[in-house]
């Protein structure tokens, strides 16, 4: 085909394509359909979107994403140390220190540890990844704490399993607040 032949074929291809007059009474019914589904779609996400902030700052919102964390596998009591005061007087910066019962070799140690907040806009406060070389399974942070709350601690071990331990704490001055 010449290259002024190939021309014309895409041009009178895309008009028909543009052009409504073109198209049959179901064309126009499918476009319909498909553009009141796009529409419903984006109202969908936008609700979504909207309802999202009351849905993570609360503690089905922390336990979604612990249960992302894990991958929907079950934790286990024990071997995990979480220290933070039980009373903050201003949750502006709470420490943190999470410490593992390891060994730290390659065959047992922790892969990573994460901190969940029950009441934080975030639930996933933060997510540490470490090895054998780390040599001790321990961290130490400050984090902001929106209300009086029970923080979590999830430990990610070699051997697939997972280690969790909870604190409550209670805050006079509350942080992470947005009006």
């Amino acid at each position: 085909m010449t290259p002024m032949r190939q021309a014309a074929v895409c041009s009178d291809a895309s008009a028909q394509a543009v052009s409504p007059a073109h198209r049959s009474a179901p064309q126009a019914d499918r476009m319909v359909h498909r553009e009141r589904r796009r529409l419903l779609k984006a109202s969908a996400a936008i609700t979504a979107c909207a309802l999202a902030p009351a849905l993570m700052a609360s503690p089905m919102g922390m336990e979604l994403a612990i249960n992302q964390f894990t991958g929907g596998r079950p934790t286990e009591a024990g071997r995990v140390l979480l220290d933070l005061p039980a009373l903050v007087e201003n949750g502006n910066s709470v420490p943190v220190r999470v410490e593992v019962a390891s060994t730290m070799t390659e065959r047992d140690h922790v892969q990573r540890i994460a901190l969940f907040s029950e009441k934080n806009p975030l639930p996933q406060v933060a997510v540490f990844y470490l090895g054998p070389r780390a040599g001790r399974a321990a961290v130490t942070t400050r984090m902001r704490l929106a209300d009086s709350q029970k923080v979590v601690a999830v430990a990610h071990m070699s051997d697939g399993s997972f280690r969790r331990v909870h604190a409550d704490v209670i805050v006079t001055l509350a942080a992470c607040i947005e009006s």
